[in-house]
C-alpha cells in the first residue's frame, strides 16, 4: 500500500535548527534512504533524505531522525576518506552518534498518519568527529590510540564464572590479576578502580556488561579518565584449573560503545588460574598498545553478509532484539528488509567466519540456523546481557 505524504505545514521548508543535546534517542529500523550530500564549506556536515514508517507519525519521525544521524555520519566519514585522510569509523551505538551532533536542520518535511519523510542536514562536532575517526586536528594531535588524550583508560574487570558475573565482589581473580599488573606508561595508561563506595554506587557487574552509558561515564570520571574498558573474562573448563580463558574487551567513550576486541588463551601445562589470568591481562595490555592490530587483521580477513528471519512478538520486541544485535562485536551492519507482526527479515553484515558469527550470537541467546532459502534466528532462552 502506498501512503500519500502531505507537507508538514508552513515554516518547515525553511528548516529547523535544534541543539544536538535535545535529540530523542530511539532505535532506528535501518531503513534504506538516499546517499548523503556534502555541505559546501563544512566537511563535518551532510544532508540525507529520510523516510520511515511506524505505528504513529511521531515514532516514524524519531526513527527517521536516528537513522538520518547515523547515515550522515557515514557520509562525513566517507567524504573525509575520499580526501586522502585515513579514517576508520568504529561501531557506535545510537547515543554515541547523538553525542557527536552539534545541530541539525529539517527541510521538505512530509508526513501521513504513520509515515514521515524529510531532508535532514546534520552538523557534527568537529572535535568529536576527529576523535572518533582518529584524525589530526585542533585538540587531537593524531590517530586515536587508547589513552593518548593524556588521561588514563579506566579498566573494569568483570569475571564470569558459571552464571555469576563479579566485579567488586570477592573473590574476583580477574580483578586481582589486573591489580598485579605493572602500571602502564606512555600511550597506555590503565587505571583499575579501587572498588570503594563511590565506584560500587556508580557501576556493578550487570550494568558493566549491559554497557550502561551513565554508569560507565561516571566511573571513568571518578578515576580521572574519559574512556572505560569493560574487560570480561570467562574461564573455560573446571573451576580453579581452567583449560583456557575467553576475554572480551569493549571500549566506551562518553558512555557510548566505540569498539570491541576478543582474546582467547589456552592454559599452559600446569598453569594455575591466577597465572593464566595474569598472562591474559598482559596480553590485553599488549593489544591495547598495538592498537588492536591483530583484531583488525582478523576482521578484515573475511567479510560476509546474510539475510535472516527473526521471529518477534511485537515492535518493541524487534527494537530490543536490534539493540542486542547491534552490540555483537562481529556484526558490522543490520538492515531491516521487511517487518511484519510475526517476524523481522534483516540483512546482517559481519566480520570473520560464519562459525564466529554463530558463537557471537549464542552469547545473546540466539541460534543461527540455515534455512531454505533464508537463515533463521532462533531464540535459545533468556538473553544474557551483552
Amino acid at each position: 500500500m502506498t501512503l500519500s505524504l502531505m507537507p508538514a505545514g508552513a515554516g518547515s521548508q525553511g528548516g529547523w535548527r535544534v541543539a544536538g543535546s535535545a535529540l530523542l534517542v530511539v532505535l532506528a529500523l535501518g531503513l534504506l534512504c538516499g546517499p548523503g550530500r556534502a555541505q559546501e564549506g563544512d566537511a563535518f556536515s551532510a544532508t540525507v533524505a529520510v523516510d520511515a514508517t511506524a505505528d504513529t507519525v511521531a515514532q516514524a519521525r524519531d526513527m527517521a531522525r536516528t537513522d538520518g544521524q547515523r547515515r550522515a555520519l557515514a557520509a562525513v566519514a566517507e567524504r573525509l576518506a575520499a580526501g586522502g585522510t585515513k579514517v576508520r569509523l568504529p561501531k557506535l551505538d545510537d547515543k554515541a552518534v547523538t553525542d557527536l551532533v552539534l545541530s541539525f536542520e529539517v527541510a521538505n518535511e512530509r508526513m501521513s498518519a504513520v509515515r514521515y519523510a524529510a531532508d535532514y542536514t546534520v552538523h557534527f562536532r568537529p572535535e568529536g568527529i576527529r576523535r572518533v575517526l582518529g584524525i589530526a586536528g585542533p585538540g587531537n594531535p593524531g590517530p586515536v590510540v587508547a589513552g593518548d588524550s593524556g588521561k588514563p583508560l579506566v579498566l573494569i574487570p568483570v569475571y564470569q564464572s558459571a552464571e555469576q558475573a563479579r566485579l567488586w565482589d570477592d573473590p574476583n581473580p580477574w580483578l586481582q590479576a589486573w591489580e598485579q599488573q605493572p602500571a602502564g606508561t606512555g600511550a597506555v595508561r590503565l587505571v583499575v578502580p579501587l572498588g570503594d563506595a563511590g565506584d560500587i554506587a556508580a557501576l556493578d557487574a550487570d550494568k558493566a556488561l549491559a554497557g550502561d552509558g551513565e554508569g560507565l561515564a561516571a566511573i571513568a570520571r571518578r578515576n580521572g579518565g574519559e574512556e572505560a574498558l569493560v574487560a570480561l573474562a570467562a574461564p573455560r573448563g573446571p573451576p580453579g584449573r581452567p583449560g583456557g580463558v575467553d576475554v572480551t574487551v569493549r571500549r566506551y567513550w562518553a558512555g557510548g560503545l566505540l569498539d570491541s576486541h576478543q582474546e582467547k588463551l589456552t592454559a599452559n601445562p600446569g598453569e594455575s588460574e591466577s597465572e593464566l589470568l595474569r598472562r591474559a591481562a598482559a596480553a590485553i595490555v599488549s593489544d591495547i598498545a598495538g592498537g588492536w592490530k591483530n583484531e583488525a587483521v582478523a576482521h578484515d580477513d573475511q567479510e560476509g553478509s546474510l539475510t535472516a528471519v527473526l521471529p518477534i512478538a511485537d515492535l518493541d520486541d524487534w527494537l530490543r532484539a536490534r539493540e542486542r544485535l547491534a552490540k555483537v562485536p562481529t556484526i558490522h551492519k543490520i538492515a531491516l528488509m521487511a517487518l511484519s507482526r510475526e517476524a523481522a527479515t534483516i540483512e546482517i553484515g559481519y566480520g570473520g567466519s560464519i562459525d564466529q558469527l554463530k558463537a557471537s550470537l549464542a552469547e545473546i541467546s540466539l541460534d543461527l540456523v540455515r534455512g531454505d532459502p533464508l537463515w533463521r534466528l532462533a531464540r535459545t532462552g533468556p538473553a544474557r546481557r551483552p
